[in-house]
């Protein structure tokens, strides 16, 4: 993820700002293009947030995922409500970043919410990660982690 963040901070759902390259390092990253405002990213959002609970506090070892918000929102104020409100304890591209556009851009976000699976590389595993959670839940991650590359032990 350094070649996809490198010389960005993100910030945690309680606003502390955060080094991607020791947040993501060796984890399978979910791209989540989502807006407070948008009906179908408030009725995915619950379910990606169960998901990725499961994944990192259920499972042992723990497992290497973690996932990164890039807003849609219309303001700052937005987004944090909408991080506060609805979202797992994951990270987010800060609201006035403009990066934003170039990942919307890198990765052909046309509609949200869009669930981007990305390797470390920040090529992508799947852009179909909303479809493959709803219809496969959890086993859809061994199919992630074995798309990325990273050694690990984890067992689902």
């Amino acid at each position: 993820m350094v070649d996809v963040f490198s010389g960005r901070l993100l910030v945690s759902k309680d606003g502390r700002s955060v080094d991607p390259e020791e947040a993501l390092q060796n984890k399978v990253v979910g791209l989540y293009f989502s807006a407070g405002w948008c009906s179908p990213c408030r009725d995915f959002t619950p379910v990606l947030c169960d998901f990725y609970t499961e994944l990192l506090e259920e499972t042992q070892p723990t497992a290497p995922f973690e996932v990164v918000f890039i807003s849609s929102d219309n303001s700052a104020e937005e987004m944090a409500g909408y991080m506060r409100a609805m979202h797992g304890d994951w990270l987010a591209l800060p609201f006035h970043d403009p990066y934003k556009h170039d990942l919307k851009k890198k990765y052909n976000i046309t509609a949200i919410p869009k669930l981007v699976i990305v390797k470390q590389t920040g090529e992508v595993i799947t852009d179909k990660g909303r479809k493959q959670i709803r219809d496969k839940g959890l086993s859809c991650f061994r199919n992630w982690l074995e798309g990325a590359d990273i050694f690990q032990n984890f067992s689902s």
